[in-house]
């Protein structure tokens, strides 16, 4: 009776130790942290071990590999944890990955690309986008935009820039380029200096708005205490565009943005200009699938794009989007609901989603 309630203490510690929430979880985050070992089998393995869960009894803990196996214990021939974990060699094989795609002439093959990778197809295109949070044709199609913006920015021709970024017509290239380069290629070429952007300052609840629009849409919502500040703001994002003062008719616009800042729940029936790269893009489209009144977490954004791994990637999108509250990255929190940082200004984030939380509780 005695021992029992001795033991009892210590068996409630070993329950409840976080090193075996991972192993039951098969937490790959855990990895390299630390390693465990089972007594009846005598092997060590990766708290990610796919394995089947052994009692909690026989489990003992390592802090490196070599001190399991000073133990006497030898390495798990299924997770192998005296070689690299599982997410470096995915990590190691997506970058040989990336890098062919980079030197090939064109966009290989999933394929081509998987036979280069020696793995099947299916596997690379898990483990890319598991690594990357994009798919290998949406990492292709990046990498030839980039191409295509470094000639054009060094003054080669258009025609030079769509063969070295591999396009296989001028149509393909035409009919994408106006979303690769939020221009025509010749304006781009220019640095810009032919596109047109529209903006006006005015005053809401929460200080100065500034709202700019080009011919695809808006593509700047800025908000601030001077609007000096927003207009070199303005300047240093589109340096060589012509911005122009709106007139009556764009004031109207600056009024439903102004009216979108006080009521953010209704939303913003207007055609966006969003720049960003593709992973940038998959994250605001996600921001504007949160419901008013709703908050996510940069965790859960990241897993529902299907790029776990990359939640400081997410958070620096979500610094990133240049048009406030119409893509609604003051919805996005930390994971304990704390508010992290807002572009715009903490308060304001919290002033929009107290506003948002006040009109759906009101419905």
């Amino acid at each position: 009776m005695g021992t029992a309630v001795r033991d009892a203490p210590t068996a409630l510690a070993n329950a409840s130790d976080p090193r075996w929430d991972a192993v039951v979880a098969r937490d790959r985050s855990a990895d390299g942290a630390f390693f465990y070992s089972v007594s009846t089998t005598g092997v060590y393995c990766r708290p990610s071990c796919a394995a089947r869960l052994a009692r909690r009894e026989h489990v003992r803990f390592h802090a490196t590999r070599e001190d399991a196996e000073r133990a006497g214990f030898r390495p798990c021939k299924r997770c192998r944890p005296d070689g690299p974990s599982p997410a470096q060699r995915y990590a190691a094989t997506v970058a040989a990955a990336c890098r062919f795609m980079e030197q090939a002439d064109s966009a290989p093959t999933l394929e081509r690309l998987a036979q280069h990778a020696g793995v099947s197809a299916f596997h690379l295109h898990r483990m890319f986008k598991r690594v990357t949070g994009l798919t290998p044709r949406q990492y292709a199609a990046a990498q030839r935009a980039q191409r295509v913006r470094d000639e054009l920015g060094r003054g080669g021709s258009v025609t030079e820039a769509m063969l070295e970024a591999g396009y296989g017509s001028s149509g393909r290239f035409y009919e994408s380029s106006d979303a690769v380069l939020g221009m025509t290629p010749r304006a781009y070429r220019a640095g810009g200096a032919r596109t047109e952007i529209r903006f006006a300052i005015g005053e809401c609840s929460l200080g100065s708005i500034l709202v700019a629009c080009s011919e695809r849409g808006v593509c700047a919502i800025f908000l601030g205490d001077d609007p000096a500040a927003l207009a070199r703001e303005l300047q240093d994002r589109f340096p060589r565009a012509s911005l122009i003062g709106g007139d009556g008719r764009f004031e109207q616009l600056v009024a439903k943005v102004v009216g979108l800042v006080e009521a953010p729940g209704l939303g913003l029936d207007l055609p966006l200009d969003l720049r960003g790269t593709a992973f940038q893009q998959r994250v605001w489209q996600a921001l504007r699938a949160i419901p008013a009144g709703a908050t996510a977490s940069y965790a859960e954004i990241a897993k529902q794009i299907g790029a776990p791994k990359s939640v400081r990637a997410v958070a620096h999108a979500c610094a990133a989007n240049a048009v406030a509250v119409a893509i609604p990255c003051h919805r996005v929190v930390r994971s304990d609901g704390a508010l992290a940082g807002y572009r715009w200004g903490v308060e304001r984030k919290r002033a929009l989603l107290a506003r948002e939380r006040g009109s759906s509780s009101s419905e």
